[in-house]
């Protein structure tokens, strides 16, 4: 009977002793187990409770990530292209409830009557060309986009009664964004976003950037490069760091870009046909206080997560693509930063 109540007395203390990971231990497990290659920022109430940089940017060389080493962040682009979209609203130049056709002439006739709203929170109905499109030679370009919307019998659904995530939707805006301000979508993007807000290691991946050399490679799980067939922009053509990317999340909360009625529009979630909300207001998934969006494409995956009541995120990118359980990761990561409150 003794013996028993010292083992029980002996296990309790065990429990007591382990201690829970913290941010930055998590971090470091997913390292060492080869789950995770690249560059994470964890902010908990403005307060930095992880910022680190792990393993090589090229592995065929050895050169190591940094904090400053630029990565894709594939659809994390568009919240950008969102806000792009919103600083042509507050200077009166669009409307949200504008057909894109009236700027984008090159839309087949079943989409004459999209939105640029419906294209934004992706009710629009247009067909994903992710996974689809494949071209003979090169990359797959804005046009071959435009060039396959043309291809398809109609819409998916009648705009403003689904959501269905639309790549092709976010190119559409892309095209808006440069037909409007009379320059590229890269050039707006620097010229409105990233330059003010001294996001000095990001920049719209293009025909003009596509040899910059200090960017991360992409590579597979098995460290095989993996590199993507894309020139598309608007969509996920974003190269960017943790750091640049909370100075983005931090303009936002502070109307640095946008102002207080556009910033409340942002994360508004549309009725849909069943009466229900959905889930994407203008360029977020939103759930209750929480906005996010992730990013993937090839060898590259990214994550922010952040908690609008608080100045809180998780930013997370890697360029070893599907070794990185980015799901797995993040809800780690919101317990961890749950914990101790």
């Amino acid at each position: 009977m003794f013996r028993t109540l010292l083992m029980y007395s002996f296990i309790i203390a065990m429990l007591f002793s382990c201690k829970e990971k913290s941010e930055k231990e998590i971090v470091l497990d997913y390292y060492k187990e080869g789950k995770f290659n690249g560059t994470v920022l964890i902010v908990k109430e403005g307060k930095i409770v992880c910022d680190t940089a792990l393993g090589y940017k090229r592995f065929e060389d050895k050169s190591t990530v940094t904090k400053n080493t630029p990565f894709c962040v594939a659809s994390i682009t568009k919240p950008f292209t969102a806000v792009g979209i919103m600083l042509l609203q507050q200077e009166n130049l669009l409307s949200y409830d504008d057909k894109a056709s009236q700027y984008i002439k090159d839309l087949p006739g079943y989409a004459q009557n999209v939105s640029i709203r419906q294209l934004l929170n992706h009710t629009s109905g247009l067909a994903d060309y992710e996974n689809i499109l494949k071209v003979d030679k090169g990359k797959i370009t804005n046009q071959d986009v435009l060039g396959f919307l043309k291809k398809q019998s109609g819409l998916r659904f009648p705009s403003g009664s689904q959501f269905e995530y639309s790549n092709s939707g976010y190119i559409v805006l892309g095209e808006i964004i440069a037909a409007i301000s009379g320059q590229s979508y890269g050039k707006f993007i620097q010229g409105k976003i990233l330059s003010p807000l001294k996001m000095n290691h990001s920049f719209i991946y293009d025909a003009e950037t596509i040899h910059n050399t200090e960017i991360a490679k992409a590579y597979d799980m098995n460290k095989k490069p993996d590199d993507y067939s894309l020139l598309t922009t608007g969509d996920g053509s974003l190269y960017s760091t943790p750091w640049d990317l909370y100075k983005f999340d931090t303009a936002l909360r502070k109307h640095q870009l946008l102002n207080h009625e556009n910033s409340k529009l942002m994360y508004e979630l549309p009725i849909l046909k069943d009466g229900k909300p959905s889930e994407y207001g203008f360029g977020w998934f939103v759930s209750g206080h929480h906005t996010m969006h992730t990013g993937g494409v090839n060898g590259f995956r990214g994550v922010i997560w952040r908690d609008l009541n608080s100045n809180t995120c998780i930013i997370a990118l890697t360029n070893q693509g599907d070794a990185f359980p980015v799901y797995e990761f993040l809800d780690a990561e919101k317990k961890a930063l749950q914990r101790d409150k």
